[in-house]
């Protein structure tokens, strides 16, 4: 069965999507722990990151890098961590989370509720700092 991030990969469900290449994919984390919290996602379906090419690994990281610094610019941060954990949904992913301290990216933290509307705007907030 395909995981939801498979599905969000082949529109079958919608998702705030930032950018996107033949291999990965960038978009708004449904269930955000701060405003611009992305996931990149490699489009193969692999359950575990460290599964997944050496080729892989490092071009996700390159396709992270344009987006991470497109983050930075929309939003008042010191860095953008990035994470792999990988738990919650069994597809390969990564983090992005702007932040201003450790508090920032912990997953203990109450999740954001944010509207539709909200969602679109920091969509293309992000989309319009995305150096092409």
């Amino acid at each position: 069965m395909a995981s939801i991030f498979t599905k969000i990969i082949n529109r079958e469900i919608p998702a705030y999507i930032i950018a996107e290449s033949s291999k990965f994919i960038a978009f708004l984390d449904a269930f955000p722990i701060k405003e611009g919290h992305t996931l990149i996602v490699p489009k193969r379906e692999v359950d575990d990151y460290f599964d997944l090419t050496d080729s892989e690994i490092s071009e996700m990281a390159i396709f992270a890098k344009q987006v991470a610094k497109a983050i930075e610019k929309s939003f008042t941060c010191k860095k953008i961590s990035v994470g792999v954990f990988g738990l919650e949904v069994p597809h390969a992913h990564m983090h992005l989370i702007p932040i201003n301290s450790m508090d920032d990216c912990d997953f203990k933290n109450p999740k954001l509720k944010l509207s539709p509307d909200r969602m679109k705007e920091i969509q293309e907030l992000i989309i319009s700092n995305v150096v092409h």
